[in-house]
Formats: C-alpha cells, sequence, structure tokens
C-alpha cells in the first residue's frame, strides 16, 4: 500500500482556519489569520521533506518518491470554495511559492540540478525569463536553487536584496521556506512511519 504522507483533510483544515479568520490584507501581519497561510506553507513543506527522508533512507524508491510529491502537489492544487478576495489573493501567492517547493523536491530527487552556476545568476536568468513572459522557464530555472537548498546549500541574503514584486519572488518565498523549515525542524528526517505525521 502506498505511502500517504499529505491528505486533502489536512489542507483543508488550513483552508476552514483560514476561512474562519476572515483575513484581509489590510489587516495586521500578527493577527492569527496572516500566520495561518506561513504554517499552511510549512506543514506541506515539512510533509514534502519527509517524503525525502524516506527516500534517501532507502525506504521507499525515487519513482514512489516523486509521485508522492506528485500527490502531494494535486491536493494542494485542487479548487477550494471562496474564502474571501484577499484570502482567495493569498492562497493564489502560496500555491505559487509551493510550486517551487515541489519542483525543487522532484529535481533533487531525480539529481537533475544544475549545482555550479551561482544563485544570483539562476534568479536573474529567472527574472529575465519572466520578464519575457516565460514563467514556466523562471520555475524550471529556480528549481535548480531549490534542489540546491534541500541538498544543504544556502542561498545568500544578497539574492533577496532588491527583488523587485514579482512571480520570480513569490517561488522564491517558497525555497526560503524549504530552507527555514530545514533549520527550525529537523522531526521529517525521523525514520517513523509516515503515515502518522
Amino acid at each position: 500500500m502506498k505511502e500517504e504522507f499529505y491528505t486533502k483533510n489536512r489542507w483543508q483544515n488550513w483552508i476552514n482556519k483560514i476561512k474562519e479568520s476572515e483575513f484581509n490584507l489590510q489587516g495586521s501581519e500578527d493577527e492569527p489569520g496572516a500566520a495561518d497561510f506561513v504554517n499552511a506553507m510549512d506543514d506541506v513543506v515539512l510533509a514534502c521533506l519527509k517524503v525525502i527522508a524516506r527516500q534517501e533512507h532507502d525506504l521507499i524508491p525515487n519513482d514512489a518518491a516523486i509521485s508522492s510529491i506528485d500527490d502531494i502537489w494535486e491536493i494542494i492544487s485542487e479548487e477550494h470554495e471562496p474564502l474571501g478576495e484577499d484570502a482567495d489573493l493569498m492562497i493564489d501567492s502560496l500555491r505559487t511559492s509551493l510550486t517551487s517547493v515541489f519542483c525543487s523536491c522532484q529535481r533533487y530527487i531525480g539529481k537533475s540540478y544544475d549545482s555550479d552556476t551561482p544563485f544570483q545568476v539562476l534568479v536573474e536568468k529567472a527574472l529575465d525569463a519572466e520578464g519575457s513572459g516565460r514563467i514556466d522557464d523562471a520555475l524550471e530555472i529556480l528549481s535548480q536553487a531549490g534542489a540546491r537548498v534541500i541538498g544543504g546549500e544556502t542561498i545568500p541574503d544578497e539574492v533577496f536584496v532588491d527583488l523587485p514584486d514579482s512571480t520570480v519572488a513569490e517561488l522564491l518565498d517558497g525555497i526560503d521556506a524549504i530552507s527555514a523549515a530545514m533549520i527550525g525542524d529537523d522531526s521529517y528526517k525521523e525514520d517513523g512511519n509516515a503515515k502518522n505525521a
């Protein structure tokens, strides 16, 4: 039986919390609703990292790990009931950020990424791609950086300086969330039964 690393109910719980918070963009960053988006992202990122940990311990094969990442991606991508204009905008942004997480995980599992090009150059290439309307190319480029972060590298702080408001910035948020999760919570590395996560 295939291991289940994330469930529809788990994601729906976050959707419900966000709806109940009646989030609005004019509110304080300290209000509970704002934290729900960050916590939801962390929850998904940790589930993805648990998949990778299981794969690296040879507890699941590469193809099963990639399939499990796809399963999580599918859950996050499903349509949800309207939560309010501001909350829906934030969910869209969250999904964009998580797209880079999923792609980065798959690249890392498949070992199909550029480990030499400086992070700053990758980001500049991604911005150029977005500027030309090639969002998919920007995602592909940044997923190289994300795979390297999963492998233990750190994106220099200067990469984030003067970063324009853009899809690239949202994608980098996802990669930054990977880095933060790896530093802040290493429970995903445990060899316990991932079904009970």
